[in-house]
């Protein structure tokens, strides 16, 4: 039953599970990171969605009138659900830019030691020996 359940699951894109136990939930994210590569994104809004908040790479609390267990249990806390196309949107976006910024200043700094050395040679004379 878990095998086809896997087959049936992992191609989708989402997976909405409603009317199922806390420890269900956590388990179906724990089969998806299992079985594929994805990185899973869970939402929740009550306390009974904190396991599978846990178990996703990441977790978006929604607070409301089920409590707050699952925004303290979440890595990002929103209030309304409408809220989450802005924040997947900005926060990917931002993402991207730092990404790129860190790659930039990785080979600036790898040019920098390369040239050093570079310099340096001119000063020994390319000459392998120590003094």
């Amino acid at each position: 039953v878990r095998e086809s359940f896997a087959a049936l699951v992992v191609p989708v894109a989402v997976v909405l599970c409603c009317r199922v136990s806390p420890d269900q939930k956590a388990q179906v994210v724990q089969l998806i990171q299992g079985k594929s590569s994805v990185v899973t994104l869970a939402i929740g809004d009550g306390a009974n969605d904190v396991a599978m908040l846990k178990a996703a790479h990441v977790g978006v609390g929604i607070s409301g009138r089920e409590g707050h267990q699952a925004v303290m249990a979440s890595d990002f806390a929103i209030a309304r659900f409408r809220f989450l196309a802005p924040l997947l949107m900005v926060h990917g976006h931002w993402s991207y830019h730092r990404l790129a910024r860190v790659a930039l200043y990785t080979m600036y700094k790898n040019f920098l030691f390369v040239m050093i050395i570079f310099m340096f040679q001119f000063f020994a004379g390319f000459s392998d020996e120590t003094t």
